[in-house]
């Protein structure tokens, strides 16, 4: 489980490096990207959130908890060099929350579908059609690899109210 980096760490604003070649540091990476991903029940989890300023990603929307709160592995994605090729012209509103804005959620408004050019894992070309909350999770975290948080997509006063709460919390640890 590796380091998770919070709101205003430099790491998260800077746009991500595109991975050159999928070889087996990048794999191992990505395992303890989704690693940490489960540990902190997220949905999705981008490298810059563990320091590292590449563009990848893992999301895994399928999961499912046991009765102690844990959750299991459903069907994880592991995103090299994303990118979105389509946005649908419909957009969704829905409350999102962030593993590097720990305890706070906004009302954010995205695209109802998108799809998404990346490599996978064993290195090969693919796409997917995000739909629901795919969708949504897939944007949020290709934003990280450009350094945007769901926080700079609301209004100014919601998000002065959530990085004013942030600090609180942070000063008190």
């Amino acid at each position: 489980v590796l380091k998770l980096y919070t709101y205003p760490e430099p790491v998260l604003k800077k746009t991500a490096q595109k991975v050159e070649k999928v070889d087996d540091d990048i794999r191992q990476l990505l395992d303890d990207m989704l690693e940490t991903m489960y540990a902190d029940a997220g949905v999705g989890l981008a490298a810059p959130q563990v320091g590292v300023s590449k563009r990848m990603v893992v999301i895994d929307v399928e999961q499912e908890d046991d009765e102690n709160g844990h959750f299991t592995k459903g069907n994880p994605l592991f995103l090299i060099n994303p990118e979105i090729i389509w946005r649908s012209d419909e957009m969704v509103c829905g409350e999102e929350g962030c593993l590097s804005v720990p305890k706070q959620r906004a009302e954010v408004e995205r695209h109802a579908q998108v799809r998404v050019h990346y490599t996978d894992y064993n290195g090969k070309e693919q796409e997917i059609l995000g739909d629901g909350l795919l969708s949504v999770c897939l944007q949020h975290e290709l934003d990280h690899l450009d350094g945007i948080l769901y926080i700079d997509r609301i209004s100014r006063l919601k998000r002065q109210m959530i990085i004013k709460k942030l600090s609180k919390t942070q000063s008190s640890h």
